[in-house]
């Protein structure tokens, strides 16, 4: 078994979590803008169908975005309820090295290699 998170860490991913998604919400209102592609072409079809795709693209952007929220809010409510850090998978703690990456991390270096 891996050694526990101490709470001073914990704390460290506490907040690096809550500035991650602080920032994430920041960047999804900034994508909110109205796509307008001016009149640098003169083809109106051509011109419906870049803000069709510039808009499926910031739609498959927002969509990962709203995913990586609902991780840090369930790594915030695992620190809340004394359960962050451990792996869903095997119940040992995840490593120091996969949080410092990715601290809404659920799972151990071992069950994501056999994920």
């Amino acid at each position: 078994m891996t050694t526990m998170l101490t709470q001073e860490k914990i704390n460290s991913y506490k907040n690096k979590l809550e500035q991650d998604r602080a920032k994430i919400i920041q960047e999804m209102g900034e994508g909110e803008s109205h796509l307008d592609f001016g009149d640098d072409t003169t083809d109106p079809e051509e011109e419906k169908a870049d803000e069709a795709e510039e808009l499926g693209n910031q739609s498959a952007i927002e969509n990962v975005l709203k995913d990586r929220i609902a991780a840090i809010d369930l790594a915030l409510n695992k620190i809340k309820e004394n359960k962050y850090g451990i792996c869903e998978k095997c119940g040992e703690t995840i490593e120091e090295k996969i949080l410092d990456v990715v601290p809404e991390s659920h799972l151990c270096e071992s069950c994501k290699a056999n994920s």
